[in-house]
């Protein structure tokens, strides 16, 4: 939908409902992940009065495929670390991955190994083990090389010949990568993958470059590594964005 038709809609809920409605940019569901490998050892322990807090574990990192998600293997052996206690540091894990490290989006396609670790007999529990499994993710992203991931979008124009120059040219400077065309009579037509972070206003552009003799169409494809410039500002605006909502805070 087109900036047009967005502001048409909105004066019709305005009209119609007497219904306020404030515009926001979309934003965009970046994802994070690993490039490296990390070897670290997570330990909580916690004495207060009475009975303390211990949970204690080692995990490796490493990553996976595109779209493999999160695997989780237990390795185990000899009672290091009681059963019980093994899903709270894989839940441990994945509720600190949830958060993001970098830049707050969830962390995907890694792969922990949980090899060893010790507890304490009066001490540890799933809370304490879970705590663990948390500190230990944090100190493996340090180490794994994290990166930012950012959705790439399947796209397919359709404009008069006329324009293919035009738009091929636009297209590129989405940071766009065209991958295919075809021309039907007089009608081209252009086939790409580009970052949906760049396709923000297309509609309107294509609009302008067309006088609005183009269509087209785009739908999700896959996810790639955000460039180190726009990750850095991707990064940096997340960390200003924290900080404000901490100084209100206070």
């Amino acid at each position: 939908m087109g900036g047009q038709h967005v502001e048409i809609t909105v004066s019709r809920l305005k009209r119609r409902y007497n219904v306020e409605v404030e515009l926001r940019a979309p934003k965009i569901p970046y994802r994070e992940t690993i490039r490296g490998f990390a070897d670290v050892h997570g330990r909580h322990k916690k004495q207060t009065g009475g009975h303390g807090q211990f949970g204690d574990c080692k995990i490796k990192m490493e990553p996976l495929e595109r779209g493999k998600g999160f695997e989780f293997v237990n390795s185990i052996f000899g009672g290091a670390i009681p059963k019980q206690f093994i899903p709270a540091v894989e839940k441990g894990i994945l509720e600190a991955a949830a958060k993001g490290y970098l830049a707050g989006y969830p962390v995907v396609d890694f792969k922990v190994t949980l090899y060893d670790g010790s507890y304490h007999e009066v001490d540890s529990s799933e809370m304490a083990f879970k705590i663990a499994g948390r500190k230990a993710f944090k100190l493996a992203m340090e180490q794994a090389k994290p990166a930012l991931l950012e959705p790439i979008m399947k796209v397919e124009v359709q404009a008069p010949v006329e324009f293919a120059g035009d738009l091929m040219s636009d297209l590129n400077g989405r940071r766009g990568r065209i991958t295919g065309m075809d021309t039907k009579g007089s009608t081209q037509i252009i086939r790409a993958q580009v970052p949906m972070a760049e396709m923000l206003t297309y509609q309107n552009d294509l609009t302008s470059i067309t006088q609005g003799r183009a269509s087209y169409t785009m739908e999700f494809s896959h996810y790639d590594f955000v460039p180190q410039a726009q990750a850095e500002k991707i990064i940096a605006a997340y960390k200003a964005a924290a900080a404000g909502v901490a100084e209100e805070e206070e």
